[in-house]
């Protein structure tokens, strides 16, 4: 069988084709530069932001997932991407999306600033549950790896901005790249359980024990955030603490990470 990925080169992306490879997938990437081929991947060229090459890149494919997400236009590249699947036939669209999407209103200029993912997100589930294809969905909450890139780079900061109240539940992107391709190799389930890591950290807390894993001293100062948007953020909309299903923590990410560095560095 013949997949489409979007974001194939994504954090998640790339954890996801060599699983796909190994369940016995032909794999196939859209994307907006020229790459060739490599490991046995298939790269087209197209842009889901206008549609260019869509209907090239979904042509012969039975599977699509949809894992490219920004902060917004997401409903533009699922409309695109949905009309050249229903044209091409395809049986089966997997859509990635995160929790909270359905729950965060997004209604002034504060809260599309701060929040416009969320919208963006649930206006592209709610194209490809109405495009007529067979579709799954599937939300996860932070990936650990998206945000050890934020802090590592709040950390270079002599003061240190932590949206008070804000907490996240991050969860092992590749936990969520196993999870995907199972629903690959399943039936068209609409929308499946959530998938959340093992507990939920105020930014805060996941900040100071970067910090405190790499030895550093920052001031983390709480900073107030304006908007019912995150009024509902705050209230933990963006977690799912009945589907805390994730396996590795944010210690095990930090303790990785440190060890990662060290090594790097006495091979330096």
């Amino acid at each position: 069988m013949k997949a489409l990925i979007t974001g194939g080169t994504g954090t998640l992306g790339r954890l996801v084709v060599p699983r796909l490879q190994n369940a016995g997938f032909d794999v196939r990437i859209l994307s907006r530069s020229s790459r060739g081929s490599a490991e046995g991947i298939e790269f087209v060229t197209g842009d889901l932001a206008t549609g260019q090459g869509s209907f090239a890149a979904v042509e012969g494919t039975e599977l699509i997932l949809h894992l490219a997400g920004t902060g917004k236009g997401d409903e533009d590249k699922a409309r695109h991407l949905v009309r050249a699947a229903s044209r091409n036939g395809t049986r089966h669209l997997i859509y990635m999306s995160v929790v909270g999407a359905d729950r965060i209103p997004v209604k002034s200029w504060i809260d599309r600033a701060m929040f416009g993912y969320f919208a963006s997100k649930f206006a592209a589930e709610r194209i490809v549950a109405d495009s007529g294809l067979p579709w799954s969905t599937l939300r996860a909450t932070q990936f650990q790896q998206s945000m050890l890139l934020l802090v590592e780079q709040l950390a270079k900061l002599p003061l240190i901005p932590a949206p008070a109240g804000w907490r996240f539940q991050p969860i092992d992107a590749g936990e969520v790249a196993d999870r995907l391709v199972e629903l690959a190799l399943g039936t068209p389930s609409g929308l499946v359980p959530e998938l959340g890591g093992p507990r939920a950290y105020e930014m805060a807390e996941l900040i100071s024990t970067y910090l405190h894993a790499r030895g550093k001293h920052r001031l983390v100062v709480p900073v107030w955030t304006p908007g019912k948007a995150a009024r509902v953020f705050r209230s933990g909309a963006n977690l799912a603490p009945n589907r805390a299903v994730g396996r590795d923590t944010w210690e095990d990410v930090l303790e990785e990470r440190v060890i990662s560095l060290t090594e790097s560095a006495l091979r330096a």
